[in-house]
């Protein structure tokens, strides 16, 4: 997809209602610090539109960015981050299921892993549950510029493993550094977006 125009178009918290988007949404899910606003930054060819920071759990509400209004990257609250109560905790549970239940737009989920580590027991739940939820999660292996390039197919060994995927998941190692990944992400999108208007 060539970019032409991106905005953050909709900022949801705990107690807002989900927009009505008239377009097809894919949603990105991940731990705290995982490097999901690196990758839409990267995905979107903008520096800083979602905000990154080097304390975890900075996303508290659901963003959706509008890309050439075809398609919404769908930025979700990171999850597993230990510093904020268990009731925010709760609450951001409640939204992003309210979100995967409620909207009629989303047509997939990826979920992003760190590469350099096996899932972590909240990696595995939220694989679970996004499963459970009816859609098949696409992996996203970050932080791939931190390995050597020998250790990738281990890695990407341990991830599967780690997370029991389904047979024919989709697992694309991404650096936010390189780019390595952009491209295969897309291609996906762009796919969907294809088969949606074939519809």
């Amino acid at each position: 997809m060539i970019i032409k125009n991106v905005s953050l178009e909709t900022v949801c918290g705990i107690t807002s209602t989900l927009p009505k988007n008239p377009c097809m949404e894919v949603a990105f899910a991940g731990k705290s610090n995982v490097g999901k606003s690196s990758l839409i930054n990267a995905l979107m060819n903008r520096k800083s539109l979602a905000r990154t920071s080097s304390s975890p759990g900075k996303t508290q509400t659901i963003n959706f960015y509008n890309v050439n209004d075809a398609v919404y990257l769908v930025d979700l609250p990171g999850y597993g981050y230990a510093k904020v109560s268990q009731k925010e905790k709760e609450q951001w549970g409640q939204l992003i299921e309210r979100y995967l239940h409620g909207s009629s737009q989303l047509q997939a989920v990826f979920l992003l892993i760190d590469i350099r580590h096996d899932p972590s027991a909240n990696d595995k739940q939220m694989y679970e549950w996004i499963c459970h939820n009816g859609f098949e999660p696409i992996i996203i292996a970050t932080k791939l510029d931190k390995l050597k390039r020998s250790q990738v197919a281990k890695q990407v060994k341990a991830v599967k493993e780690g997370l029991a995927v389904r047979p024919g998941t989709v697992v694309i190692p991404f650096s936010a550094e390189t780019k390595q990944g952009r491209e295969e992400i897309w291609a996906l999108i762009d796919q969907m977006l294809a088969e949606g208007q074939e519809e």
